[in-house]
Protein backbone atom coordinates (compact mmCIF):
# COMPACT_ATOMS: atom_id res chain seq x y z
CA UNK A 1 0.00 0.00 0.00
CA UNK A 2 1.06 3.81 -0.59
CA UNK A 3 1.33 5.92 2.71
CA UNK A 4 -2.18 7.52 1.71
CA UNK A 5 -4.11 4.17 1.47
CA UNK A 6 -2.35 3.28 4.56
CA UNK A 7 -2.86 6.54 6.83
CA UNK A 8 -6.01 7.82 6.09
CA UNK A 9 -8.62 7.50 8.19
CA UNK A 10 -12.41 8.81 7.44
CA UNK A 11 -15.73 9.29 9.18
CA UNK A 12 -18.22 7.10 7.13
CA UNK A 13 -19.36 8.80 4.36
CA UNK A 14 -22.02 8.36 0.94
CA UNK A 15 -20.05 8.65 -1.78
CA UNK A 16 -21.26 7.97 -5.47
CA UNK A 17 -19.26 6.96 -7.67
CA UNK A 18 -20.49 7.21 -11.84
CA UNK A 19 -19.31 4.91 -14.03
CA UNK A 20 -18.04 1.01 -13.37
CA UNK A 21 -14.96 1.12 -15.72
CA UNK A 22 -12.08 0.26 -14.29
CA UNK A 23 -11.36 3.76 -12.93
CA UNK A 24 -14.36 3.04 -11.45
CA UNK A 25 -13.87 0.09 -9.46
CA UNK A 26 -10.76 0.67 -8.21
CA UNK A 27 -11.79 3.85 -7.01
CA UNK A 28 -15.06 2.25 -4.92
CA UNK A 29 -13.56 -0.33 -3.17
CA UNK A 30 -10.44 1.48 -2.00
CA UNK A 31 -12.84 4.08 -0.54
CA UNK A 32 -15.24 1.70 0.67
CA UNK A 33 -12.41 -0.23 2.98
CA UNK A 34 -12.39 2.91 4.58
CA UNK A 35 -15.45 2.57 5.85
CA UNK A 36 -17.45 5.19 3.41
CA UNK A 37 -20.56 4.22 1.77
CA UNK A 38 -19.99 3.65 -1.62
CA UNK A 39 -22.60 3.74 -4.41
CA UNK A 40 -21.44 3.11 -8.08
CA UNK A 41 -24.40 4.23 -10.87
CA UNK A 42 -23.68 2.30 -14.12
CA UNK A 43 -25.85 3.49 -17.22
CA UNK A 44 -25.50 0.01 -18.95
CA UNK A 45 -27.06 -3.57 -17.43
CA UNK A 46 -23.15 -4.61 -17.02
CA UNK A 47 -20.13 -3.41 -15.47
CA UNK A 48 -16.92 -3.39 -16.42
CA UNK A 49 -17.09 -0.52 -18.56
CA UNK A 50 -15.11 -0.86 -21.84
CA UNK A 51 -13.82 -4.63 -20.12
CA UNK A 52 -18.11 -5.24 -20.55
CA UNK A 53 -18.33 -9.03 -22.27
CA UNK A 54 -21.15 -10.58 -24.23
CA UNK A 55 -21.95 -13.96 -25.08
CA UNK A 56 -23.63 -15.39 -28.46
CA UNK A 57 -23.62 -19.23 -29.94
CA UNK A 58 -21.22 -20.54 -27.66
CA UNK A 59 -18.91 -17.29 -28.05
CA UNK A 60 -17.38 -15.18 -25.11
CA UNK A 61 -16.56 -12.06 -26.72
CA UNK A 62 -14.57 -8.98 -24.76
CA UNK A 63 -15.68 -5.81 -26.21
CA UNK A 64 -12.71 -3.57 -25.14
CA UNK A 65 -9.53 -4.72 -23.60
CA UNK A 66 -7.41 -7.38 -24.62
CA UNK A 67 -3.95 -6.72 -24.16
CA UNK A 68 -2.71 -7.75 -20.86
CA UNK A 69 0.36 -5.83 -20.14
CA UNK A 70 1.76 -4.18 -16.74
CA UNK A 71 0.88 -7.01 -14.83
CA UNK A 72 2.80 -5.04 -11.47
CA UNK A 73 0.03 -2.46 -11.88
CA UNK A 74 -2.59 -5.02 -11.21
CA UNK A 75 -0.92 -6.75 -8.50
CA UNK A 76 0.05 -3.76 -6.74
CA UNK A 77 -3.76 -2.99 -6.70
CA UNK A 78 -5.18 -6.88 -5.31
CA UNK A 79 -2.71 -6.14 -2.63
CA UNK A 80 -3.97 -3.30 -1.47
CA UNK A 81 -7.04 -6.22 -0.52
CA UNK A 82 -5.07 -8.94 0.72
CA UNK A 83 -5.05 -10.66 -2.74
CA UNK A 84 -3.12 -11.71 -5.82
CA UNK A 85 -4.52 -11.82 -9.31
CA UNK A 86 -4.19 -15.84 -8.98
CA UNK A 87 -7.17 -15.40 -6.49
CA UNK A 88 -9.21 -14.68 -9.33
CA UNK A 89 -7.87 -15.92 -12.66
CA UNK A 90 -5.06 -17.85 -14.24
CA UNK A 91 -2.81 -15.51 -15.85
CA UNK A 92 -0.96 -17.36 -18.64
CA UNK A 93 2.42 -15.73 -20.36
CA UNK A 94 1.77 -15.73 -24.08
CA UNK A 95 4.37 -17.27 -26.97
CA UNK A 96 4.38 -15.68 -28.77
CA UNK A 97 3.44 -12.84 -27.20
CA UNK A 98 2.26 -11.56 -30.70
CA UNK A 99 2.95 -10.84 -34.01
CA UNK A 100 3.52 -8.56 -36.24
CA UNK A 101 2.85 -8.87 -40.19
CA UNK A 102 4.09 -6.77 -42.59
CA UNK A 103 3.25 -9.56 -45.85
CA UNK A 104 1.68 -13.15 -46.40
CA UNK A 105 5.48 -14.36 -45.58
CA UNK A 106 6.69 -11.73 -43.75
CA UNK A 107 5.54 -12.60 -40.24
CA UNK A 108 7.94 -11.23 -37.27
CA UNK A 109 6.82 -13.21 -34.09
CA UNK A 110 7.36 -11.49 -30.77
CA UNK A 111 8.92 -14.54 -28.89
CA UNK A 112 8.19 -14.52 -24.86
CA UNK A 113 11.57 -14.63 -23.87
CA UNK A 114 13.61 -11.07 -24.08
CA UNK A 115 16.57 -13.23 -25.29
CA UNK A 116 14.93 -14.29 -27.76
CA UNK A 117 13.59 -10.78 -29.18
CA UNK A 118 17.34 -9.68 -28.69
CA UNK A 119 18.08 -12.46 -30.78
CA UNK A 120 15.23 -11.34 -33.17
CA UNK A 121 16.86 -8.39 -33.39
CA UNK A 122 20.22 -9.32 -34.44
CA UNK A 123 18.91 -11.09 -36.97
CA UNK A 124 16.66 -8.33 -38.74
CA UNK A 125 19.64 -6.08 -38.52
CA UNK A 126 23.16 -6.00 -37.72
CA UNK A 127 23.56 -5.14 -34.13
CA UNK A 128 20.16 -5.06 -32.83
CA UNK A 129 20.58 -6.81 -30.15
CA UNK A 130 22.95 -4.83 -28.20
CA UNK A 131 21.12 -1.97 -29.14
CA UNK A 132 17.82 -3.36 -28.11
CA UNK A 133 18.95 -4.01 -24.72
CA UNK A 134 20.16 -0.79 -23.83
CA UNK A 135 16.85 1.10 -25.26
CA UNK A 136 14.64 -1.29 -23.51
CA UNK A 137 17.50 -0.91 -20.33
CA UNK A 138 15.92 2.56 -20.68
CA UNK A 139 12.56 2.19 -20.95
CA UNK A 140 12.88 -0.05 -17.81
CA UNK A 141 14.50 2.85 -15.73
CA UNK A 142 11.96 5.12 -17.46
CA UNK A 143 8.68 2.59 -15.87
CA UNK A 144 9.85 2.52 -12.72
CA UNK A 145 10.20 6.22 -12.57
CA UNK A 146 6.91 6.45 -14.30
CA UNK A 147 4.94 3.59 -13.83
CA UNK A 148 5.67 3.29 -9.91
CA UNK A 149 6.52 6.62 -8.75
CA UNK A 150 5.63 9.64 -10.88
CA UNK A 151 2.03 8.48 -11.99
CA UNK A 152 0.56 7.82 -8.80
CA UNK A 153 0.75 11.98 -8.31
CA UNK A 154 -2.30 13.71 -8.72
CA UNK A 155 -1.32 16.34 -11.10
CA UNK A 156 -2.62 19.07 -9.45
CA UNK A 157 0.95 20.61 -9.45
CA UNK A 158 4.40 20.99 -11.05
CA UNK A 159 5.10 21.06 -7.17
CA UNK A 160 4.66 17.65 -6.27
CA UNK A 161 7.57 17.05 -8.95
CA UNK A 162 9.81 19.46 -6.49
CA UNK A 163 11.93 16.75 -5.13
CA UNK A 164 15.57 16.59 -6.23
CA UNK A 165 15.49 12.95 -6.88
CA UNK A 166 12.32 13.54 -9.00
CA UNK A 167 13.78 16.25 -10.55
CA UNK A 168 16.79 14.64 -12.02
CA UNK A 169 14.81 11.47 -12.89
CA UNK A 170 12.17 13.27 -14.79
CA UNK A 171 15.23 15.09 -16.95
CA UNK A 172 15.91 11.48 -18.07
CA UNK A 173 12.30 10.31 -18.96
CA UNK A 174 13.14 12.52 -22.35
CA UNK A 175 9.65 13.91 -22.76
CA UNK A 176 10.92 17.06 -24.83
CA UNK A 177 12.27 14.10 -27.44
CA UNK A 178 9.79 12.37 -29.72
CA UNK A 179 9.30 8.51 -29.76
CA UNK A 180 9.92 9.10 -33.01
CA UNK A 181 13.54 10.14 -33.03
CA UNK A 182 14.58 8.08 -30.31
CA UNK A 183 13.84 5.06 -31.99
CA UNK A 184 15.80 5.82 -35.24
CA UNK A 185 18.56 6.77 -32.89
CA UNK A 186 18.87 3.28 -32.46
CA UNK A 187 17.07 1.10 -35.23
CA UNK A 188 16.98 1.71 -38.76
CA UNK A 189 14.72 -1.32 -40.20
CA UNK A 190 11.31 -0.15 -40.66
CA UNK A 191 9.76 -3.46 -39.20
CA UNK A 192 11.73 -2.92 -35.85
CA UNK A 193 10.78 0.54 -36.09
CA UNK A 194 7.16 -0.05 -36.66
CA UNK A 195 6.98 -2.91 -33.72
CA UNK A 196 8.06 0.07 -31.66
CA UNK A 197 6.30 2.78 -32.56
CA UNK A 198 2.98 0.60 -33.08
CA UNK A 199 1.64 1.33 -29.00
CA UNK A 200 1.73 4.56 -29.68
CA UNK A 201 -0.90 4.49 -32.87
CA UNK A 202 -3.03 2.18 -31.08
CA UNK A 203 -3.35 4.12 -28.05
CA UNK A 204 -1.81 7.64 -28.02
CA UNK A 205 -0.77 10.25 -30.80
CA UNK A 206 1.58 10.46 -34.11
CA UNK A 207 4.93 8.78 -32.98
CA UNK A 208 6.90 12.39 -33.78
CA UNK A 209 3.98 14.21 -31.31
CA UNK A 210 4.65 11.73 -28.42
CA UNK A 211 7.02 11.88 -25.79
CA UNK A 212 10.49 9.15 -25.87
CA UNK A 213 9.21 8.44 -21.95
CA UNK A 214 6.26 6.26 -23.70
CA UNK A 215 9.06 4.05 -24.28
CA UNK A 216 8.39 2.52 -20.87
CA UNK A 217 5.78 0.43 -22.76
CA UNK A 218 8.26 -1.01 -25.01
CA UNK A 219 9.96 -2.15 -21.61
CA UNK A 220 6.81 -3.68 -20.89
CA UNK A 221 5.64 -5.43 -24.09
CA UNK A 222 9.10 -6.91 -24.95
CA UNK A 223 10.75 -7.73 -21.84
CA UNK A 224 8.13 -8.07 -19.59
CA UNK A 225 5.85 -9.95 -21.77
CA UNK A 226 2.16 -10.05 -23.13
CA UNK A 227 0.03 -12.18 -21.05
CA UNK A 228 -4.04 -13.74 -21.16
CA UNK A 229 -6.10 -13.82 -18.25
CA UNK A 230 -7.91 -17.01 -19.05
CA UNK A 231 -11.66 -17.05 -19.05
CA UNK A 232 -11.12 -13.43 -20.96
CA UNK A 233 -10.91 -9.79 -20.20
CA UNK A 234 -13.84 -9.67 -18.48
CA UNK A 235 -12.49 -12.11 -15.60
CA UNK A 236 -10.64 -9.00 -14.66
CA UNK A 237 -13.40 -7.00 -14.31
CA UNK A 238 -15.39 -9.35 -12.37
CA UNK A 239 -12.44 -9.52 -9.95
CA UNK A 240 -12.19 -5.62 -9.30
CA UNK A 241 -16.25 -5.90 -9.03
CA UNK A 242 -15.40 -8.70 -6.51
CA UNK A 243 -13.01 -6.97 -4.45
CA UNK A 244 -15.44 -4.20 -4.16
CA UNK A 245 -18.42 -5.56 -2.88
CA UNK A 246 -16.42 -7.64 -0.72
CA UNK A 247 -15.56 -4.04 0.57
CA UNK A 248 -19.11 -3.36 0.93
CA UNK A 249 -19.89 -1.47 -2.42
CA UNK A 250 -23.40 -1.16 -3.63
CA UNK A 251 -24.08 -1.29 -7.15
CA UNK A 252 -26.76 0.44 -9.42
CA UNK A 253 -26.86 -0.99 -13.19
CA UNK A 254 -29.18 0.46 -15.56
CA UNK A 255 -29.09 3.86 -13.62
CA UNK A 256 -28.60 6.69 -15.80
CA UNK A 257 -27.01 10.00 -13.68
CA UNK A 258 -29.05 12.71 -15.01
CA UNK A 259 -28.20 15.23 -13.18
CA UNK A 260 -25.35 16.61 -10.14
CA UNK A 261 -27.40 18.87 -7.81
CA UNK A 262 -25.01 21.78 -6.48
CA UNK A 263 -25.70 23.11 -3.12
CA UNK A 264 -23.13 26.09 -1.91
CA UNK A 265 -20.03 25.16 -4.22
CA UNK A 266 -20.06 21.16 -3.41
CA UNK A 267 -22.72 18.29 -5.17
CA UNK A 268 -25.50 17.48 -2.52
CA UNK A 269 -27.69 15.19 -4.13
CA UNK A 270 -26.87 13.16 -6.86
CA UNK A 271 -30.14 12.18 -9.44
CA UNK A 272 -30.55 9.03 -11.58
CA UNK A 273 -33.18 7.24 -13.31
CA UNK A 274 -35.84 9.48 -10.66
CA UNK A 275 -33.99 8.51 -8.12
CA UNK A 276 -32.39 11.14 -5.77
CA UNK A 277 -29.61 10.44 -3.39
CA UNK A 278 -27.96 13.01 -0.63
CA UNK A 279 -23.97 12.62 -1.11
CA UNK A 280 -20.94 13.69 0.30
CA UNK A 281 -18.54 13.42 -2.37
CA UNK A 282 -18.74 12.09 -6.05
CA UNK A 283 -16.15 9.81 -7.94
CA UNK A 284 -17.17 10.84 -12.21
CA UNK A 285 -15.22 7.87 -13.74
CA UNK A 286 -17.84 8.31 -16.80
CA UNK A 287 -17.02 10.58 -19.48
CA UNK A 288 -15.36 13.70 -18.23
CA UNK A 289 -16.14 15.85 -21.25
CA UNK A 290 -19.98 14.38 -20.26
CA UNK A 291 -19.94 14.32 -16.87
CA UNK A 292 -18.92 18.55 -17.31
CA UNK A 293 -21.73 19.20 -20.14
CA UNK A 294 -24.33 17.03 -19.17
CA UNK A 295 -24.52 16.85 -15.32
CA UNK A 296 -23.40 20.29 -14.21
CA UNK A 297 -24.57 23.97 -14.71
CA UNK A 298 -22.50 25.63 -16.99
CA UNK A 299 -21.13 27.88 -14.19
CA UNK A 300 -19.46 24.50 -12.44
CA UNK A 301 -17.65 23.34 -15.72
CA UNK A 302 -13.91 23.60 -15.13
CA UNK A 303 -13.56 23.68 -18.66
CA UNK A 304 -15.23 25.72 -21.69
CA UNK A 305 -16.05 23.18 -24.71
CA UNK A 306 -13.27 25.20 -27.12
CA UNK A 307 -11.03 23.35 -24.42
CA UNK A 308 -12.25 19.84 -25.47
CA UNK A 309 -12.06 20.82 -28.97
CA UNK A 310 -8.67 21.82 -29.15
CA UNK A 311 -7.39 18.83 -26.82
CA UNK A 312 -5.79 15.75 -29.36
CA UNK A 313 -7.93 12.75 -28.80
CA UNK A 314 -6.35 9.41 -29.07
CA UNK A 315 -8.26 6.95 -31.58
CA UNK A 316 -11.91 5.49 -31.62
CA UNK A 317 -12.11 1.81 -33.44
CA UNK A 318 -14.20 0.53 -36.01
CA UNK A 319 -14.56 -3.36 -34.10
CA UNK A 320 -16.05 -6.69 -35.27
CA UNK A 321 -16.70 -9.65 -33.58
CA UNK A 322 -16.95 -12.50 -35.37
CA UNK A 323 -17.72 -16.28 -34.56
CA UNK A 324 -16.06 -18.90 -36.65
CA UNK A 325 -17.18 -22.28 -37.28
CA UNK A 326 -13.64 -23.63 -37.97
CA UNK A 327 -10.33 -23.48 -37.36
CA UNK A 328 -7.57 -20.60 -39.12
CA UNK A 329 -3.90 -22.20 -38.55
CA UNK A 330 -2.04 -19.37 -39.38
CA UNK A 331 -3.60 -16.79 -36.66
CA UNK A 332 -1.74 -16.22 -33.64
CA UNK A 333 -3.43 -14.77 -30.23
CA UNK A 334 -2.83 -11.02 -31.04
CA UNK A 335 -2.08 -10.22 -34.89
CA UNK A 336 -0.80 -6.53 -35.95
CA UNK A 337 -1.73 -5.88 -39.89
CA UNK A 338 0.88 -3.92 -40.74
CA UNK A 339 1.30 -4.72 -44.43
CA UNK A 340 0.42 -1.11 -45.39
CA UNK A 341 1.79 2.08 -44.46
CA UNK A 342 2.38 3.15 -41.33
CA UNK A 343 2.43 6.82 -41.42
CA UNK A 344 0.06 7.09 -43.62
CA UNK A 345 -2.72 5.48 -41.23
CA UNK A 346 -1.18 7.80 -38.61
CA UNK A 347 -1.93 10.79 -40.46
CA UNK A 348 -5.27 9.98 -41.36
CA UNK A 349 -6.83 8.98 -37.62
CA UNK A 350 -4.55 12.18 -36.14
CA UNK A 351 -4.40 14.87 -39.30
CA UNK A 352 -6.90 14.54 -41.51
CA UNK A 353 -9.37 12.99 -39.50
CA UNK A 354 -10.49 10.45 -42.43
CA UNK A 355 -11.24 6.90 -42.86
CA UNK A 356 -8.25 5.58 -44.08
CA UNK A 357 -7.74 4.23 -47.38
CA UNK A 358 -5.04 1.37 -46.15
CA UNK A 359 -5.87 0.98 -42.91
CA UNK A 360 -3.41 -1.40 -40.14
CA UNK A 361 -5.56 -3.46 -38.34
CA UNK A 362 -5.14 -5.57 -35.75
CA UNK A 363 -6.87 -9.22 -35.19
CA UNK A 364 -7.21 -11.08 -31.69
CA UNK A 365 -7.94 -14.93 -31.63
CA UNK A 366 -7.94 -15.86 -27.66
CA UNK A 367 -9.52 -19.07 -28.77
CA UNK A 368 -5.96 -20.00 -29.99
CA UNK A 369 -5.31 -19.93 -26.09
CA UNK A 370 -8.41 -20.44 -24.72
CA UNK A 371 -11.42 -22.65 -26.38
CA UNK A 372 -13.67 -21.50 -23.29
CA UNK A 373 -14.58 -18.36 -25.79
CA UNK A 374 -15.42 -20.58 -28.23
CA UNK A 375 -17.18 -23.66 -29.24
CA UNK A 376 -15.13 -26.76 -30.19
CA UNK A 377 -13.76 -26.56 -33.22
CA UNK A 378 -14.67 -22.96 -33.72
CA UNK A 379 -12.53 -19.36 -33.17
CA UNK A 380 -13.29 -15.94 -31.95
CA UNK A 381 -12.10 -13.50 -33.70
CA UNK A 382 -11.86 -9.74 -32.62
CA UNK A 383 -10.93 -7.51 -35.46
CA UNK A 384 -10.15 -3.94 -34.61
CA UNK A 385 -9.02 -1.03 -36.93
CA UNK A 386 -8.22 2.71 -35.26
CA UNK A 387 -10.04 5.73 -36.75
CA UNK A 388 -10.55 9.28 -36.28
CA UNK A 389 -12.36 10.25 -33.59
CA UNK A 390 -15.80 12.26 -34.61
CA UNK A 391 -16.79 10.21 -37.92
CA UNK A 392 -20.13 8.97 -39.24
CA UNK A 393 -19.71 5.49 -39.05
CA UNK A 394 -23.25 4.27 -41.29
CA UNK A 395 -23.92 0.53 -41.72
CA UNK A 396 -22.43 0.60 -45.79
CA UNK A 397 -19.45 2.52 -44.33
CA UNK A 398 -18.53 -0.33 -41.82
CA UNK A 399 -19.28 -3.19 -44.21
CA UNK A 400 -16.91 -1.84 -46.92
CA UNK A 401 -14.26 -2.02 -44.46
CA UNK A 402 -15.52 -5.11 -43.08
CA UNK A 403 -15.25 -6.38 -46.99
CA UNK A 404 -12.16 -4.78 -46.77
CA UNK A 405 -10.12 -6.12 -43.82
CA UNK A 406 -11.48 -9.76 -44.46
CA UNK A 407 -9.90 -10.01 -47.83
CA UNK A 408 -6.83 -9.19 -46.36
CA UNK A 409 -7.05 -11.33 -43.69
CA UNK A 410 -7.98 -14.48 -45.65
CA UNK A 411 -5.32 -13.36 -47.92
CA UNK A 412 -2.86 -13.80 -45.26
CA UNK A 413 -4.76 -16.98 -43.87
CA UNK A 414 -4.95 -18.18 -47.08
CA UNK A 415 -7.95 -19.80 -46.62
CA UNK A 416 -11.86 -18.80 -46.82
CA UNK A 417 -13.09 -17.49 -43.57
CA UNK A 418 -16.26 -14.88 -44.81
CA UNK A 419 -18.38 -17.90 -45.69
CA UNK A 420 -17.58 -19.42 -42.33
CA UNK A 421 -18.54 -16.55 -39.92
CA UNK A 422 -22.03 -17.33 -37.92
CA UNK A 423 -22.10 -14.46 -36.02
CA UNK A 424 -21.19 -11.34 -36.98
CA UNK A 425 -21.16 -7.51 -34.64
CA UNK A 426 -20.15 -4.42 -35.34
CA UNK A 427 -18.85 -1.65 -33.16
CA UNK A 428 -17.80 1.67 -34.06
CA UNK A 429 -17.74 5.54 -32.76
CA UNK A 430 -21.58 6.12 -32.21
CA UNK A 431 -21.56 3.00 -30.51
CA UNK A 432 -19.04 4.17 -28.04
CA UNK A 433 -21.02 7.78 -27.83
CA UNK A 434 -24.30 5.70 -26.99
CA UNK A 435 -23.11 3.08 -24.80
CA UNK A 436 -19.81 4.99 -23.07
CA UNK A 437 -21.27 9.10 -23.40
CA UNK A 438 -17.40 9.59 -24.87
CA UNK A 439 -16.84 12.65 -26.56
CA UNK A 440 -16.81 11.82 -29.80
CA UNK A 441 -17.27 8.71 -29.97
CA UNK A 442 -13.47 8.33 -28.43
CA UNK A 443 -12.14 4.49 -27.72
CA UNK A 444 -9.07 5.23 -25.79
CA UNK A 445 -9.09 9.07 -24.09
CA UNK A 446 -6.26 11.65 -25.20
CA UNK A 447 -3.16 10.93 -27.37
CA UNK A 448 -0.56 11.07 -24.74
CA UNK A 449 0.99 14.16 -26.27
CA UNK A 450 3.41 16.17 -24.30
CA UNK A 451 0.92 18.98 -23.51
CA UNK A 452 -1.70 16.41 -22.49
CA UNK A 453 0.89 14.02 -19.86
CA UNK A 454 0.83 14.52 -16.23
CA UNK A 455 -0.60 18.21 -15.10
CA UNK A 456 -1.30 19.08 -18.40
CA UNK A 457 -4.09 16.82 -18.53
CA UNK A 458 -7.83 17.66 -17.53
CA UNK A 459 -7.85 18.06 -13.54
CA UNK A 460 -8.13 15.25 -11.31
CA UNK A 461 -10.05 17.39 -8.94
CA UNK A 462 -12.83 20.16 -10.30
CA UNK A 463 -11.72 23.62 -10.42
CA UNK A 464 -15.94 24.50 -9.66
CA UNK A 465 -17.09 22.01 -7.53
CA UNK A 466 -15.42 21.07 -4.17
CA UNK A 467 -16.41 17.95 -3.56
CA UNK A 468 -16.43 16.40 -7.19
CA UNK A 469 -13.09 14.40 -8.17
CA UNK A 470 -12.59 12.55 -11.89
CA UNK A 471 -11.13 9.54 -12.81
CA UNK A 472 -10.74 7.40 -16.14
CA UNK A 473 -8.82 7.61 -19.39
CA UNK A 474 -9.37 11.88 -19.47
CA UNK A 475 -7.72 12.59 -16.73
CA UNK A 476 -4.42 11.46 -14.72
CA UNK A 477 -2.48 8.81 -16.25
CA UNK A 478 -4.41 8.38 -19.31
CA UNK A 479 -5.33 5.61 -21.24
CA UNK A 480 -5.29 2.28 -21.05
CA UNK A 481 -6.21 -0.17 -17.96
CA UNK A 482 -3.09 -0.11 -16.17
CA UNK A 483 -3.41 4.27 -16.31
CA UNK A 484 -7.20 3.47 -15.25
CA UNK A 485 -6.28 1.17 -12.50
CA UNK A 486 -3.99 3.81 -11.26
CA UNK A 487 -6.30 6.83 -11.93
CA UNK A 488 -9.09 5.21 -9.67
CA UNK A 489 -6.69 4.54 -6.72
CA UNK A 490 -5.48 8.61 -7.06
CA UNK A 491 -9.04 9.75 -7.22
CA UNK A 492 -10.04 7.85 -4.55
CA UNK A 493 -6.79 8.93 -2.13
CA UNK A 494 -7.57 12.64 -2.78
CA UNK A 495 -11.20 12.24 -1.75
CA UNK A 496 -10.27 10.56 1.37
CA UNK A 497 -7.98 14.03 2.31
CA UNK A 498 -10.67 16.33 1.18
CA UNK A 499 -13.05 14.27 3.13
CA UNK A 500 -10.40 14.26 6.33
CA UNK A 501 -9.80 18.29 5.86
Amino acid sequence: MTNSDHNILNAPAEIAVIGSGFSGLAASAVLAAKGNAVTVFEKNPENGGRARTFSQDGFVFDMGPSWYWMPDVYESYFQLFGHTAADFYELKKLDPGFAVIFGANDVMDIPASFEDVCELFENTEKGGAAKLRKFIAEGEFKYNVGMLDMVYKPGHSITEFFSFKLFTDALKLQLFTSLSKHARQYFKDPRLLALIEFPVLFLGAMPQDTPALYSLMNFSALKQGTYYPMGGFGKVADAFKKIAQNAGVQFRNSQKVEKLEISNGNISHLHANGFCKKVAAVVGSADYHHIETALLEKDYRSYPESYWENRVFAPSCLLFYLGINKKIARLRHHNLFFDEDFEQHAIEIYKDKKWPAKPLFYVCCPSKTDQSVAPEGSENLFVLMPIATGLSDPENVREQYYQLLMERLEKFAGEDIRSHVVFKKSYATSDFITDYNAYKGNAYGLANTLMQTAIFKPKLKSKKVGNLFYAGQLTVPGPGVPPAIISGRIAANELLKFLNR
